[in-house]
């Protein structure tokens, strides 16, 4: 018979496993059950000697244990429920013997929790990699306790069933500053075997508070969790994942935390160093650790804290928000919402001897002075389109002969046609990302999404409510823009239903369907970007992305369209052109980082695209893609190149399509040689590009031609092109990066600087949006001036 803690004796003859009481309440024997975890790892209630010593605080105890002996310290410490006075306790042990036959099992028995651990302690990384440590610390748990100040005791069992020797030091600690204070920063040391874990309570008042760890450098990955105060606290690598809220970090980390989510209004900040650095986007190898700074900020603006916004703060910076946009947007309503005539259209002595094609009147002159070569008498060559579009100079008039009527229907298409898109493709993005949400809410990743976590303030299920608010600018500007439109579209109607020479024979043909499209699709930017930013990630980037295709799209076909409303693409067609750029924008996502192959193939691609494009443009669409091209491609070279060396016929247009060229061919090469990783991104960058080199086109064309830009048109050129050097100022900030590991992306995490609300990716949202607004006002005035200007007299290129 020998002595267990606690007073109970133990026999022999008993089954492995149980122990009776020397005495029970009632006078008679009881049977009691060891703790499982000494049945586990020990002979229970088999060893010869049993140790029990009153232990005390800061004092370093170095022992022997053996498989024939047993030693039991005992603490006892004071747990108050006074956040102030509040004390940690953290037990250290090293293992001084080199080689023990098996390792030192440590047991520490608290009145509510069981904290076990061996020594040495073996952590496993990738591949099964097996780390051992033969230094350890853990901080023990601390029960809430009802009483206002209460004192508890705790054992310490150490046992081996190794028959030699095995020698170590213990040594138990009070942790002085184990409760988090606001607004306050101190240094600590952590490795994979000694994890730190900490408490925090809200004050009074506080509803919300972000936490904040810095390490000094990049290396080694660590993980920061924040959890319930319940035992045990998961603080192992292997283990931290298993509750509450967690991210792995190399330089920063920051979760915000709600008092809602705690019923005991206070948490646990947990610090794990990994085994590897992997996870992190580092080799596979450990680095030394070096001290993290650990934050908890609850208010006020400083350098190096942050200050979260309680709910009223949600609501100024909502409100203040949508007052600017209201501002802008009722300056714009003021001035957009009344029609604009020219004041005129007067031509110069010297205008460009084009005007001789274009004019009616000219037409009828003597042709005494033309060869008959040069001019096609027959009496169809005002009704051919294969002979009127193929004409040297072209006017308005030449490729504006369809019926309005049908021609308003086809281009009505459009925005049916993408309404119905944005319906079919909104509703499953929303379903999708609420699952993302309700994922990372669940299981506490939050290295699931991007977000940056140095400005992401939650609101209900949402993690990041401010970059979802942000998005609200392109909503309600498309929905301004649509307004703009439907008034101009009335306002049209009515002047064709008063048969008015001007609406009927003057300006640009006035065709609005594209124009609803380019509102909605402003609209949807707006929608899905917010999904998209619901939970961030390299899977759903495409979600904001997708409609800023359409819109550069679709900006491109109005362009176009201004000045070749007959031979304008249908929507049909377009839709299904803009399908196969996201389509490839998909694949890119998903192959085409360092895929070399998927490069080669889509730069080929790219550049056929291309040739057919500029041929389809050169030709006015009079030209066939069957088997005999190739025949008339060496037909034409023959005659133009070697039989005599003449120019092209269209030389505006071939200057447009050589710059085409060049830039698209340029962007190819460029992306087969780098392979940029964000895809998307760089097929958005081909969209843009060319968009502004056709816009440019135009605009040098327009004022060649002898036109002239009015000045509300004017205004809003310059105006857009300063919000837009704005916006990609804010937009090159990279606050994350889906490129990278989540680790890495929090290095480019910053807080927040409008509002105490707001980031730098906020306010590319409002300027961006306000920008694509603007390039919408300056494609809807920059063509008023020739509202008073005859089609025949108002030049194609």
């Amino acid at each position: 018979m020998s002595v267990c803690s606690d007073g109970v004796s133990c026999s022999r003859l008993a089954p492995p496993g149980f122990c009776f009481s020397s005495q029970a309440d009632d006078g008679s024997r009881m049977l009691r059950f060891c703790p499982v975890l000494l049945v586990l790892m020990l002979p229970a209630c088999g060893a010869s000697v049993v140790i029990q010593r009153d232990a005390q605080f800061d004092v370093t105890y170095d022992d022997t244990v053996t498989s024939d002996n047993q030693t039991i310290y005992s603490y006892n410490h004071t747990v108050s429920r006074n956040k102030a006075r509040t004390e940690g306790v953290r037990v250290s042990v090293e293992l001084l013997s080199e080689s023990a036959q098996s390792p030192v099992l440590f047991v520490v028995r608290q009145k509510q929790a069981v904290l076990s651990f061996q020594v040495p302690l073996i952590l496993r990384g990738l591949y099964q990699r097996k780390y051992q440590y033969t230094q350890v610390g853990r901080t023990l748990c601390q029960p809430p306790t009802k009483a206002l100040a209460e004192t508890q005791f705790f054992y310490l069992d150490v046992s081996t069933l190794s028959s030699a020797g095995v020698h170590y030091q213990l040594r138990v600690s009070r942790v002085d500053s184990f409760t988090l204070q606001t607004d306050k920063k101190f240094s600590f040391n952590a490795t994979p075997s000694q994890p730190q874990f900490f408490k925090y309570m809200f004050p009074d008042g506080v509803d919300t508070v972000i936490v904040k760890v810095n390490s000094q450098k990049n290396f080694p990955c660590s993980v920061m969790s924040i959890q319930d105060i319940q035992c045990p606290v998961y603080d192992l690598d292997n283990n931290v994942a298993f509750i509450g809220m967690y991210q792995t970090m190399t330089t920063t980390a920051a979760i915000t935390v709600q008092r809602k989510d705690f019923p005991s209004n206070s948490f646990y900040v947990v610090v794990v160093v990994k085994t590897e650095d992997e996870a992190c986007g580092g080799p596979l190898r450990f680095y030394p650790l070096l001290p993290v700074l650990l934050y908890c900020s609850q208010s006020g603006p400083t350098v190096t804290l942050l200050h979260p916004i309680r709910v009223q703060g949600y609501s100024t910076a909502a409100s203040q928000s949508a007052g600017l946009l209201y501002c802008s947007q009722s300056g714009h309503t003021v001035t957009l919402l009344q029609p604009i005539r020219a004041q005129g259209y007067s031509t110069a002595a010297n205008q460009s001897a084009r005007l001789l094609y274009c004019s009616q009147s000219d037409r009828q002159e003597s042709l005494s002075s033309v060869e008959e070569d040069d001019y096609d008498t027959l009496v169809d060559i005002d009704s051919d389109k294969n002979i009127v579009r193929t004409k040297k100079f072209l006017c308005v008039s030449d490729l504006a002969r369809k019926d309005k009527r049908i021609l308003s229907k086809k281009y009505q298409i459009y925005f049916w046609n993408i309404a119905t898109i944005a319906v079919f493709y909104a509703l499953p993005v929303i379903q999708l990302v609420i699952t993302y949400q309700t994922v990372v809410n669940v299981t506490g990743n939050q290295d699931i999404c991007y977000y940056n976590f140095l400005c992401a303030h939650p609101l209900g299920a949402l993690s990041s409510f401010n970059n979802i608010l942000s998005n609200l600018g392109y909503v309600l500007l498309g929905l301004l823009f649509l307004l703009i439109i439907l008034q101009r579209d009335i306002l049209h109607n009515r002047a064709l239903e008063r048969n008015e020479s001007t609406a009927v024979e003057c300006g640009i043909p006035k065709h609005f369907g594209l124009y609803y499209a380019m509102g909605t699709a402003l609209m949807m930017e707006g929608l899905l970007s917010a999904c998209y930013h619901v939970c961030p990630n390299y899977t759903n980037f495409q979600f904001d992305t997708s409609f800023m295709y359409m819109i550069a799209g679709l900006c491109m076909l109005k362009l176009y369209q201004k000045r070749h409303p007959d031979i304008n693409a249908s929507a049909y067609s377009a839709y299904a052109c803009l399908a196969a750029v996201i389509f490839f924008s998909v694949l890119g996502v998903v192959f085409g980082k360092g895929n070399t192959v998927f490069w080669i193939v889509f730069s080929v691609i790219h550049i056929l695209a291309t040739l057919l494009l500029s041929t389809q443009l050169y030709y006015m669409g009079r030209w066939r893609l069957d088997s005999g091209i190739l025949r008339r491609m060496l037909n034409v070279i023959y005659t133009d190149c070697i039989r005599q060396c003449s120019g092209p016929m269209y030389i505006d247009r071939m200057v447009l399509l050589v710059m085409g060229n060049i830039v698209n061919w340029s962007l190819a090469a460029y992306g087969l040689i780098k392979r940029p990783n964000d895809f998307a991104s760089y097929l958005l960058a081909i969209a843009i590009c060319n968009l502004l080199l056709y816009f440019a086109f135009y605009i040098i064309m327009k004022l060649r031609s002898g036109e002239r830009i009015q000045c509300l048109a004017l205004v809003c050129i310059l105006f857009t092109a300063v919000v837009w050097g704005f916006a990609l100022f804010f937009f090159l900030q990279g606050l994350s990066t889906w490129q990278k590991t989540p680790a890495e992306s929090r290095e480019h995490n910053r807080e927040c600087i409008l509002l105490s609300f707001f980031d730098d990716h906020d306010i590319w949202h409002f300027l961006s949006s306000i920008a694509m607004f603007g390039s919408f006002l300056v494609l809807l005035t920059m063509d008023d001036d020739l509202d008073t200007v005859q089609r025949d007299k108002i030049y194609v290129f």
